[in-house]
């Protein structure tokens, strides 16, 4: 599998009394099929995958292929801190013929190199398909290293793409000198210029849940068109956007903006709480003005 595009992180919408909004999730994911990204992830650290449970996560990540029915590739991601949990969601992944899974570290546990191979070894047994792996030791506590690296490729070639969103240029320049082979994921937004400088054909970014066009332009500029005086342009607009993001309440801020392009997304779950007046109001000037100097950029 080629992971080529912009790949969104969906949103989980929740109804007042705290449950998934199954009708806002599906008006989330023909409005994300409309506006042309090239993939959907259900039950990424956007999903807040976290504060749902394991049913939850298998009703979502069925009806989200029920919805899409094909139209995009659907990657379920197999986060948890339990390995048989993990295992139980790419099984699960493959049940309901998703396209493929996202594998990321357990966290808190902090596993060495070779327990955390295992762990991806033991979900990709279940899954059997295409795999993109998911770096992020920000949240997990683990750094996925040259270690972990030669002992899941050598042992399955399931793993063709990661995700790399460790913030690190010199894991970044690692991975595409040492592992040409790996399709390269765009993780760290404000990154994503380098990223696609290195060869990266695809960006997973949870903005572009209700920014689409305006990512698509960035990943068309810089990969399609090779054009970076113009992919500068884009991400000179965006970063006041991804500098917000990254100060604090991530998610809150995904599931506003999805409200002012006019999606239902409910709040967020415990212990994430929404953003108050003055970041709405700060949040909102910013993606207006990214909105007009992206147009203008692009």
């Amino acid at each position: 599998m080629k992971f080529e595009g912009i790949y969104t992180p969906a949103v989980t919408p929740l109804a007042a009394d705290g449950s998934i909004d199954k009708a806002a999730f599906a008006a989330v994911l023909e409005h994300l099929i409309e506006q042309k990204v090239h993939g959907i992830i259900i039950g990424g650290s956007t999903g807040e995958y976290y504060a749902h449970t394991m049913d939850e996560r298998f009703e979502l990540s069925r009806y989200a292929k029920e919805v899409i029915n094909g139209r995009l590739p659907l990657v379920v991601g197999t986060g948890a801190i339990r390995t048989e949990d993990s295992v139980a969601l790419g099984a699960m992944a493959k049940e309901i013929g998703a396209d493929a899974v996202l594998i990321g570290s357990p966290p808190y546990a902090l596993p060495t190199e070779a327990e955390n191979a295992a762990h991806a070894l033991a979900v990709d047994k279940a899954a059997g398909l295409p795999a993109m792996l998911y770096n992020y030791p920000g949240r997990m506590s683990v750094m996925m290293g040259q270690e972990f690296f030669d002992t899941v490729f050598a042992a399955s070639k399931n793993f063709v793409a990661i995700k790399e969103s460790s913030g690190s240029t010199a894991q970044l320049h690692m991975l595409a000198c040492r592992y040409p082979d790996l399709q390269l994921s765009c993780g760290w937004d404000d990154q994503a210029l380098e990223f696609f400088a290195w060869g990266a054909s695809s960006w997973v970014c949870a903005g572009s849940n209700f920014l689409p066009r305006e990512h698509v332009a960035l990943y068309e500029a810089c990969v399609l068109e090779k054009n970076f005086d113009k992919g500068r342009k884009i991400m000179a607009a965006m970063m006041p956007f991804m500098d917000f993001l990254e100060s604090g309440k991530f998610v809150q801020s995904i599931k506003y903006g999805c409200e002012l392009a006019g999606l239902k997304t409910g709040g967020v779950r415990l212990p994430l709480q929404d953003l108050d007046a003055g970041q709405k109001a700060e949040l909102a000037d910013i993606i207006g003005r990214l909105k007009t100097e992206v147009a203008a950029a692009a």
